[in-house]
């Protein structure tokens, strides 16, 4: 059962093509799977999900690694991006191919909207896991991905600067489901923050047009706000939630994106 921050949420062992994860679940309403940043579902996460059951969605918070509930820290941070970025299954490295954990994700959205209904789900990804919402899309119950702070392929080279960590083949899906079905996808990112590249958002703007909505938050040295040069975790970490405040407005503006895509009129 789980546990402190988690106390709210129920537990459940999801099967998928032999591959068993935990899923925390919680609230009514139609689904948005939260797929927790490195090193995993955080208290701050919790937070966030959270607030998406207040805004009348069921959340499901599937672990892809790390210990569900545990502080963030620096040592458990490396301790876990270490094993996730040798991980045949998240391929962080690789460019020009969809991460099979996407193919996984797709499976529990569909259960998620069977199970949830409505007209179809949300997909929150973030850092490591943020393009995997992307990934997402493919299928269809995925109506409204957000991407924040996508950082794989982690972004040696130019070439992986520029990649969305999706296939040729599932990057036309993508496409081809912001015309026929009006799909938009929304990515957040901090203007410095080298994990989450600018040339990814360049890439996804000469892509998708008009159906991307880009929001970038000024974190260059000595900015009004006092985000530090490191900042990257747009919804959680790196935070400032008061009026007046970017990452306040970035938080507002995923959840109506989400509610204006998931909750009836």
């Amino acid at each position: 059962m789980p546990v402190g921050v988690l106390a709210s949420y129920e537990c459940r062992a999801v099967e998928i093509d032999g591959v068993t994860r935990d899923v925390f679940t919680k609230g009514q309403g139609p689904g948005v799977i939260v797929m927790a940043e490195i090193p995993g579902i955080t208290p701050k996460v919790i937070e966030f999900a959270d607030r998406v059951v207040v805004l009348g969605c069921t959340v499901w918070l599937p672990r892809l690694f790390g210990e569900a509930g545990r502080e963030m820290t620096a040592a458990y941070t490396v301790r876990s991006i270490v094993p996730a970025c040798v991980s045949r299954e998240f391929s962080a490295f690789a460019t020009g191919r969809t991460t099979p954990v996407a193919l996984w994700l797709r499976e529990l959205a569909r259960r998620c909207h069977a199970e949830c209904g409505g007209p179809g789900v949300g997909a929150v990804g973030m850092c490591f896991t943020g393009g995997f919402a992307l990934g997402m899309m493919v299928d269809r119950s995925v109506i409204a991905p957000v991407m924040s702070q996508p950082s794989v392929p982690i972004g040696v080279t130019r070439r992986q600067r520029r990649d969305l960590g999706i296939s040729p083949a599932d990057l036309a899906v993508v496409k081809e489901r912001t015309v026929a079905d009006g799909v938009c996808v929304l990515a957040l990112r901090f203007s410095h923050d080298p994990m989450a590249p600018a040339e990814r958002f360049e890439t996804l703007r000469r892509e998708l047009g008009d159906a991307f909505i880009g929001v970038e938050i000024d974190s260059s040295r000595g900015n009004p706000y006092g985000h530090p040069l490191i900042a990257h975790s747009v919804l959680t970490e790196h935070l400032i939630d008061e009026p007046g405040q970017p990452t306040h407005d970035a938080l507002h503006q995923v959840l109506d994106f989400l509610g204006d895509r998931l909750l009836p009129s």
